[in-house]
């Protein structure tokens, strides 16, 4: 019997059972915590940490945790299947495979200037409002792209899913990493900007360069493509129009308003559906469609929720806080160019544990903060080694329901994706490590 990789949702369970195993190795402990009036959140008490009664996940939590992490990220669900749903309608209308066609003949000449065009504005985006979620619904825009341009899929993934996970990692504006870092650190946003916008270009045009350099896909060459101009009719044309104003609405909704997933999806359900008639789907045609999209996408939406299940169990037993303070304590007594480094190797080690950016930065600031202070460090020095890692996993570890989510609706597993993309993962950590040493002696 030949063996073969795991499913994805044969890998959560895993996950989702180790989890459950690991509470009875990890005495359950706690963190005081208080109301940050800066970020309206609720933040560690620092040097407050104190173990309490051990609670142990035993076999009924471990199962009902996989209906509570569904149920719990329902809104992400519910957006994955409303804005999915559009684009299957939009695909089926025509209009993307020729708008996409139009613009790879436009580009006919510096085909890389697309990727970079791809790249960059999904790093903007991801820097500005961490657009992560989003791009489930935009796998067939992703999938036409390769196809169209013979490159390997994972590499279009890369270009722009990872540009935007880059962006957020590198980005001084991001509203779910670093500006709440920053706020808990007292740190004024517009230090080092220049510092900050220089790496964040920096890491992103490397990042584009190399997928576009190796992302071919194998035995083709730029003689096998054929690029021929495409006449864009009147029908198409009011569809991407409708369709780049969709996208536009969920950019400015979001960084602007305010705009949670609701909001979001049901604006493209609308979008989707007035495509869908002017496409001459028909209503009939229109409702088909989404349905068939609903039933493409509804696997992404539960892999997103099963994820959600290891760090519920890790949070019922209370066996968050006592891996953060096994992570933080020890660096204590280091010099700070090692324990910068320890630092940022910690917080990519609690990001599996602990797959959000957000709740990741108010659980471990207050904590690292005053650590920075005792070395001698600038308070840049945490917001950096918090920011850079902790986002950057978001690519590589597998209790991260979205890019799995990713990687399930393209149909692509998990260590296909692990080994095209660890190589240059490794260059942009390097990149983010090699900005934290610079910052310890460029920043007062």
């Amino acid at each position: 019997m030949k063996l073969s990789f795991p499913h994805p949702i044969i890998i959560l369970l895993s996950f989702i059972l180790l989890a459950g195993l690991s509470t009875f190795f990890i005495h359950s402990g706690s963190f005081e915590r208080v109301l940050d009036e800066n970020t309206g959140r609720e933040i560690v008490v620092p040097g407050s940490f104190h173990e309490v009664e051990d609670i142990n996940a035993n076999f009924g939590d471990i199962l009902l945790s996989i209906p509570e992490g569904i149920i719990a990220r329902a809104d992400v669900l519910v957006l994955v299947l409303l804005l999915g749903g559009a684009f299957f309608v939009i695909e089926k209308t025509g209009a993307l495979q020729v708008g996409i066609e139009s613009l790879i003949y436009q580009f006919r000449n510096k085909p890389s200037l697309l990727f970079y065009l791809l790249g960059f504005v999904c790093a903007i985006c991801g820097g500005i409002f961490y657009m992560s979620e989003e791009f489930i619904g935009l796998i067939p825009l992703f999938i036409l792209l390769a196809r169209k341009t013979k490159y390997d899929l994972r590499a279009i993934l890369a270009i722009g899913v990872g540009s935007a996970i880059l962006g957020a990692a590198f980005s001084p504006f991001n509203p779910f990493g670093a500006l709440i870092a920053l706020k808990i650190a007292k740190v004024d946003p517009g230090e080092e900007l220049l510092f900050r916008l220089a790496f964040f270009v920096i890491a992103v045009f490397v990042w584009i360069s190399y997928h576009a350099k190796f992302g071919k896909s194998k035995g083709e060459s730029e003689s096998d493509v054929e690029i021929e101009k495409v006449e864009i009719s009147i029908t198409h044309r009011i569809i991407l129009a409708l369709t780049l104003t969709g996208i536009g609405l969920m950019i400015w909704g979001v960084a602007v308003k305010g705009w949670d997933y609701n909001q979001m999806g049901i604006m493209f359900f609308v979008v989707g559906f007035v495509c869908g008639l002017i496409g001459g789907l028909g209503l009939n045609g229109t409702a088909r469609t989404f349905s068939a999209g609903f039933a493409e996408l509804i696997f992404a939406g539960v892999i997103i929720g099963l994820a959600q299940s290891i760090y519920i169990l890790l949070d019922k037993s209370q066996s968050i806080d006592p891996i953060i303070y096994g992570l933080f304590q020890p660096l204590e007594s280091l010099p700070r160019q090692i324990a910068s480094i320890g630092l940022y190797l910690s917080q990519a080690i609690l990001h599996i544990p602990v797959p959000s950016s957000s709740g990741q930065a108010v659980l471990t600031m207050p904590l690292v903060i005053p650590l920075t202070d005792l070395l001698g460090m600038s308070r840049e020095i945490a917001v950096l080694t918090y920011q850079y890692p902790a986002i950057l996993m978001d690519l590589m570890t597998p209790t991260n329901g979205t890019i799995m989510a990713i990687l399930a609706a393209a149909d692509i597993k998990f260590n296909n994706w692990v080994s095209y993309i660890w190589k240059s993962w490794l260059i942009i950590i390097g990149i983010g490590m090699l900005s934290v040493i610079i910052a310890l002696f460029w920043i007062a």
